[in-house]
């Protein structure tokens, strides 16, 4: 979006002229000459100040263009996810930065992921973020070649979009070692199965065993809460010397770790439990779970900035995918086994 007017004394006066002359960015400039809310008094100033110091005037014809934009970026998400709900909040945020505004598409049991998304393209939004999402890639390829689409929290880089995620597969690793350092041998992963993350989860929790030299006993699953009660019962019927369990997910750990507790199993003292995500789930007094934490808040600003640099013409790049670090959270649900457990 380049809006000038023609000097002949030195050519075209950009709006990166301005923005330089004011000492701000080209995106906040951009938002105090559309008069969006957001830039702070001084800086609103600074730009108005720049803009008629050089003579500068919004192009009519490019004004025209602008009104036909709707500068909205669709986000698919799921409501029942509390992970999602943390990186809404963050991209509301990231989104007005950068002069857009946010469109949510739910992906419920009554609506597809596909319905979702259509609802969301006739909208008018001008760009995706898919937080999630399950769909294939060949499904991916064809809306990134109908406009710009970042997937959040999975991989991309079969599906030709831009992706940005955390590195899961260290995260899982960092889990395992943690519970290895409290003295566990003996520990269950509880599968994603097709969830988004789980083969990299399920591949640094396979890692850090092998390294280990320790058995592997990964348990079918997903990342909802039923999936966390199935596998806390099958573990309530035969422990198998097992004595920490790592989730796919804060959802299914909370399901775990609810059932354990009803059963009367003492979390930590006789069983450790490791979430993933630190969502807000985690966070709550009575769950206080340790787990393995994303940033929602650099998730975000990455998303954001990954489409509406295509949007605006900055990104000419292939697709390309950004991993952001994950790092442990310790919390309440984990210490050492049990004297009388045994090895792996």
């Amino acid at each position: 979006m380049t809006v000038a007017e023609h000097n002949p004394g030195r050519g075209r006066v950009t709006l990166a002229d301005v923005a330089a002359r004011a000492g701000v960015s080209k995106a906040l400039a951009s938002m105090v000459i559309r008069e969006v809310p957001g830039p702070s008094a001084a800086s609103r100033e600074a730009v108005l100040r720049a803009a008629a110091e050089m003579g500068y005037r919004p192009d009519p014809t490019a004004q025209l263009l602008r009104k036909h934009r709707s500068r909205l970026i669709g986000v698919l998400f799921d409501p029942g996810d509390p992970f999602h709900a943390d990186l809404l909040e963050a991209l509301y945020p990231a989104a007005e930065r950068s002069g857009y505004e946010v469109v949510l598409g739910a992906r419920v049991a009554t609506r597809s992921e596909s319905r979702a998304v259509d609802g969301l393209i006739a909208s008018r939004c001008e760009a995706l973020l898919l937080i999630g999402t399950e769909a294939p890639a060949a499904q991916l390829r064809t809306m990134g070649e109908r406009l710009p689409v970042t997937v959040v929290c999975r991989r991309g880089d079969r599906a030709g979009v831009d992706a940005v995620r955390a590195a899961d597969e260290a995260g899982a690793e960092a889990a395992v070692e943690l519970l290895l350092g409290l003295g566990h041998r003996r520990i269950r992963l509880v599968d994603g199965g097709r969830h988004p993350g789980a083969t990299e989860r399920r591949r640094g929790y396979r890692n850090a065993m092998r390294r280990h030299r320790l058995t592997v006993d990964v348990v079918p699953g997903d990342h909802t809460e039923e999936s966390g009660v199935l596998a806390a019962r099958a573990l309530l019927r035969d422990r198998g010397g097992v004595t920490a369990v790592l989730a796919g997910n804060d959802r299914c750990a909370v399901g775990v770790l609810d059932t354990l507790r009803r059963a009367g199993v003492d979390v930590p003292g006789e069983m450790s439990v490791v979430g993933y995500d630190d969502s807000r789930l985690a966070r709550m007094t009575h769950v206080n779970l340790t787990t393995v934490a994303q940033d929602p808040l650099e998730l975000a600003r990455l998303a954001v900035d990954s489409v509406v640099g295509r949007l605006d013409g900055k990104s000419a790049h292939p697709p390309r995918e950004l991993l952001i670090d994950p790092h442990l959270v310790v919390r309440g649900t984990t210490g050492p086994p049990p004297e009388s457990s045994t090895g792996g």
